[in-house]
């Protein structure tokens, strides 16, 4: 699937990541991708990201839609023409916009599941939750911070931020392959977040990761950051 480059504003983007038992992200993780490992643990998490002025690039910004998001990623490497790539795997979307939800996966890639948010911000305060159409549902509650989590598995805010922004191909299954979506910033910025409380019906699921296999580790924010979204190389699935 190729579309045209979409281009847009990241309105505002929380990363809420969690470390994972290499072994359980495995099972995880299809072929041909293999989860990325940083100090022992693979990298999963949430993208939260209200987009503005999302259109086809070259219309004017007033023609563009807005949506609150929410994404399931894992981060991954892959083999590419004998060289390692990077990025991550993104098995379910959500989306606040019924066109997405209608589209998504025939006009752009990933199956986008219709959810209702509630988004609460002021102040540095960052209240957002969804609850997808199938029960799916998560909710965060953070406050800026000069600095990281320090029981990250990352150490600092500088080594957090260029592995995800490392991670900006991403691969969402669809039928027999695997389609690609390429994220391109402008300006990366990224904040450190503090988490009173956070809830993940999918981390939280011990049918997928048993007890102790996952963990929170750390939330990342990013303010109106201009984007583009292009098509990469979809990959088939390996059966």
């Amino acid at each position: 699937m190729k579309i045209p480059k979409i281009t847009g504003v990241i309105d505002r983007r929380i990363l809420v990541n969690f470390t994972v038992d290499p072994e359980i992200a495995k099972t995880i993780v299809p072929a041909p991708f293999s989860p990325k490992i940083v100090n022992g643990k693979a990298i999963a998490g949430i993208c939260l990201i209200r987009l503005k002025e999302v259109r086809p690039k070259g219309l004017p910004a007033f023609l563009g839609v807005c949506s609150e998001n929410g994404a399931h990623r894992i981060a991954v490497e892959w083999n590419e023409n004998g060289e390692t790539k990077e990025g991550v795997y993104i098995p379910r979307r959500d989306t606040s916009s019924s066109f997405n939800a209608m589209v998504g996966g025939r006009v752009f890639p990933g199956r986008h599941y219709r959810a209702v948010f509630d988004v609460n911000e002021a102040n540095g305060n960052y209240h957002v939750a969804f609850k997808s159409s199938d029960g799916t549902a998560i909710s965060v509650d953070a406050k800026v911070t000069g600095k990281l989590n320090p029981d990250s598995v990352f150490g600092d805010l500088d080594t957090a931020s260029e592995f995800f922004k490392a991670g900006s191909t991403g691969y969402s299954p669809n039928g027999n392959q695997y389609e690609c979506l390429v994220l391109h910033t402008d300006n990366w910025k990224v904040q450190a977040l503090e988490v009173s409380s956070v809830s993940s019906s999918f981390f939280e699921n011990n049918d997928i990761f048993p007890a102790g296999s996952v963990k929170f580790d750390n939330a990342l924010l990013m303010n109106n950051i201009k984007h583009d979204w292009t098509s990469g190389n979809n990959k088939p699935m390996v059966v």
